[in-house]
């Protein structure tokens, strides 16, 4: 999982609350068990219109936030079903932060092990960085992990809370593959030990 320690992106404005799985990707493209190749279909029914064209009014069709990094959102973001293919599609995009008000837990929970750090702040933080992202090009937030603090295009903070041992993992990369591999030589150990000891086993 890539490390994810200051990001400084451009941040796309989604001011609709209750953003459900099935809106960030929906159940038609669920028939992988990949983690590639789901950014194009990430917000679909919102990002095209019926005849399968793009819809300029969405804000990540258009050419400012094309690139975007940063999700403002609204709030109860993630809720619905529990599918994994939803952070996955955003990292595939080139998601990598997501801040909103609040999340649906199993959401929430299944960023930080995709390497997608979501941040809550309160609604009147939420309103100065949607209208931070509403600059279009001049959008940029920074976002430093370690310090816990968003950084606005004019200089402004806020700060973040979140939980240490998930800001460890973010900071170095570590999934729960990598968590376990961080403690091989005491498996090996033990592996080696239990053979010598029941080699009936």
């Amino acid at each position: 999982m890539e490390k994810f320690v200051t990001l400084t992106g451009v941040a796309a404005p989604l001011p609709i609350i209750n953003i459900d799985t099935d809106m960030i990707i929906p159940k038609q493209f669920l028939k992988t068990i990949k983690r590639t190749g789901l950014g194009t279909a990430l917000f679909h029914e919102l990002r095209t219109n019926d005849d399968g064209t793009p819809n300029e009014d969405f804000v990540l069709n258009k050419p400012a936030y094309k690139d975007a990094q940063i999700l403002v959102a609204g709030d109860n973001f993630g809720c619905g079903s529990s599918r994994e293919h939803a952070p996955w599609a955003l990292l595939d995009y080139g998601i990598r932060c997501v801040i909103s008000t609040s999340f649906a837990d199993i959401f929430y929970n299944n960023c930080f092990k995709n390497g997608i750090l979501p941040i809550q702040v309160s609604e009147e933080e939420l309103e100065k960085l949607l209208d931070d992202a509403n600059r279009g090009a001049n959008s940029t937030l920074t976002v430093d992990l370690e310090a816990q603090v968003i950084k606005g295009p004019d200089g402004g903070e806020i700060s973040f809370e979140i939980d240490p041992f998930r800001k460890h993992c973010l900071m170095n990369g570590l999934d729960d593959i990598g968590l376990t591999l961080e403690k091989r030589t005491s498996i090996d150990t033990f592996e080696g030990s239990a053979a010598e000891s029941r080699p009936w086993v």
